[in-house]
């Protein structure tokens, strides 16, 4: 049976490092051998789904998306970023540190994503290419996720492992005893030394950046000429009276947008802004109403009603902090040549009222206009303002209409901060809280967050499972079995005998050595969490055969497992860059070599100190 499960074993290895299928499904492959050729029973082959690991790490996904939605990570991202200024130098240890430090709390993947369009703006911005700065984003990312317990799979992976050997396990902060040390080497590293070496690669890419879009639009649809902002005064006769008692759009052919209200009261269910005001919505006394239209419709409607003009800022700044948050967005829209639309006359308000969206501005042949009746042409473009996430639904009418850009990845650029914001935050503090004074176990603390954060709307229930990342949790849970299968079969510990007997048995500094390069060997071809399942048993074993705490055996796993700096495949995070930065396969093995060389050393020298043997 030994030799069946060294078959199995050597077989998905070559199929991770293949990369033909994904590798959720060769692990679900591997699992499926395993209970076919009856190395594992039903039980242990299904154990993966139901571990706790598991269950923290989609969690973790929930979490991490409540603090991107919500504009944590947009905000921090930017915040670091002007921080760097026009220093080279400064953008680079401030980058490297950001994403280290953002990566011990969101998802290294989240990191990256988040810090990537600043990153290669600012590097545009400074004069240097984004090729000299991106992969320390990736592997200060990787690094960073050794700051905490939930900062990388792989440490929750060593984690639970070690508890169930029967040891305490790790405190949620202690993996920052190893991982700060090494996050300091590697912004030390890129600032004296990685900078020197890394490329630089020409590339044409834009990364998608709320403001310079919105100063495209005004510019080329002329948004802030019919763009005004009025207050409803106190001899005005549409306070408290409803919209739909005058008609507005069909005899002053304005569109409302709008409404502020200036005297709020939360506690009476007053809201500080109704973003898309409906026919049954009261207007009151010194409302300010935010309305399209020309300007002779727009004087008709002041003077009809005794509406006060109010100063409109730059319109950049207007519409960037009026007209978009975490929930309204903006975006451009085009009539495909196929269209049904093209053609037909139609009033475009009323199209877009369909899906819950406003029409700001139109554009055919470059030049804006604004009919409300047109005969629709092939080509024609739209700025439209909706829920964010009615503006994906409009996105499926790809027949239709195209939407240009990414609205997912446009609402996460919005770093305006509000309650729900803060509700997102005290989610991940009260799960930081819960683990640290261990009150329930590590998975129940993540699952309370996430409830939390999916209760209060911070991450909408349909958006909860494209949230997370079934490949990731799927290849876990499938590869855990693995795990029971080489102890069970005594793969483990043929595999660490042999470890042994080729280091020896005095000094296991060198056995430490030994399970680092052959953890990290794994790791720049294996997904890093199966590297850790796969490992943890040997090391137990080893820890075991050795008669020394498997501590700092289980530690040395954790960080081998997240110095997959030699490949662009080690890490989604490397693979994220790769375009980006047009890497070449040799660039990250140049750059990542030395790297790795003292991320082992600084192993080898602090792991039995602070982890005794």
């Amino acid at each position: 049976m030994m030799y069946t499960m060294l078959i199995i074993l050597v077989v998905t290895i070559v199929l991770f490092v293949w990369g033909k299928y994904s590798p959720d499904v060769v692990a679900l492959i591997s699992m499926l051998s395993l209970f076919l050729f009856g190395i594992l029973n039903l039980s242990e082959t299904l154990s993966g789904f139901s571990n706790p690991t598991v269950i923290m790490i989609a969690s973790l996904f929930i979490i991490g998306e409540g603090l991107s939605q919500t504009g944590w990570t947009a905000l921090a991202g930017k915040k670091l970023i002007s921080l760097a200024g026009k220093s080279v130098s400064k953008l680079l240890i401030i980058i490297t540190l950001g994403s280290g430090v953002l990566s011990g709390f969101v998802s290294n993947t989240g990191t990256v994503a988040t810090l990537l369009p600043a990153t290669i703006s600012s590097a545009w911005s400074i004069g240097t290419m984004p090729s000299k700065i991106l992969i320390p984003v990736a592997f200060g990312s990787n690094t960073g996720g050794l700051l905490t317990l939930t900062g990388t799979p792989p440490n929750i992976i060593a984690n639970n492992a070690l508890i169930d050997a029967g040891y305490e396990g790790f405190s949620f902060f202690e993996f920052s005893l190893i991982g700060l040390p090494l996050l300091i080497i590697a912004i030390l590293y890129f600032r004296f030394f990685g900078y020197k070496i890394l490329p630089k690669n020409k590339t044409n890419n834009k990364p998608i950046n709320i403001d310079s879009t919105l100063h495209e639009w005004i510019e080329a649809y002329q948004i802030d000429n019919n763009y005004y902002r009025l207050r409803i005064r106190s001899i005005s006769p549409l306070i408290n009276t409803k919209i739909s008692d005058w008609n507005l759009e069909k005899d002053y052919k304005i569109h409302l947008i709008r409404l502020k209200r200036r005297h709020p009261n939360r506690l009476k269910g007053t809201q500080p802004f109704i973003e898309f005001p409906e026919s049954n919505t009261e207007l009151r006394y010194h409302d300010i109403i935010t309305v399209k239209g020309k300007t002779e419709d727009i004087n008709k409607l002041m003077i009809t009603f005794r509406l006060g003009l109010l100063p409109v800022e730059s319109a950049k700044n207007e519409l960037r902090t009026n007209l978009i948050n975490q929930e309204v967005g903006m975006s451009e829209v085009l009539i495909t040549p196929k269209s049904f639309l093209v053609g037909r006359e139609i009033k475009l308000h009323d199209y877009f009222k369909r899906f819950g969206i406003q029409l700001l501005a139109a554009s055919r042949y470059q030049k804006p206009y604004l009919e409300d009746n047109i005969t629709v042409s092939s080509g024609d473009s739209f700025i439209i303002r909706g829920p964010w996430k009615n503006i994906e639904e409009l996105d499926n009418q790809h027949k239709n209409i195209v939407v240009c850009g990414r609205p997912e990845a446009m609402s996460k650029d919005v770093d305006e901060l509000t309650y729900k914001s803060f509700i997102a935050l005290g989610a991940l503090i009260l799960m930081i809280v819960l683990l640290v004074l261990k009150i329930v176990p590590g998975a129940i603390a993540s699952l309370i967050s996430a409830g939390i954060i999916l209760l209060t709307g911070c991450v909408p229930f349909a958006k909860a499972y494209k949230t997370i990342s079934w490949v990731s949790v799927i290849m876990i849970a499938a590869m855990i079995p693995m795990g029971i299968a080489i102890q069970k079969t005594g793969t483990a510990e043929l595999i660490s005998n042999s470890i042994i007997s080729f280091l020896g048995k005095e000094n296991p500094t060198l056995l430490v050595a030994g399970i680092f390069l052959l953890t990290t060997t794994f790791s720049q071809f294996i997904n890093n969490s199966a590297t850790a399942v796969l490992m943890a048993p040997i090391a137990l074993l080893a820890a075991e055969a050795l008669q020394i705490s498997a501590e700092p055996l289980l530690i040395t796993i954790a960080i081998s497992a997240s110095t997959a700096f030699l490949t662009p495949i080690g890490t989604t995070t490397n693979a994220m860059v790769m375009n980006a930065g047009n890497y070449k396969f040799l660039d990250y093995l140049k750059v990542g070599f030395p790297l790795l060389i003292l991320f082992l050393i600084t192993t080898l020298i602090l792991v039995p100190i602070i982890w005794p043997f």
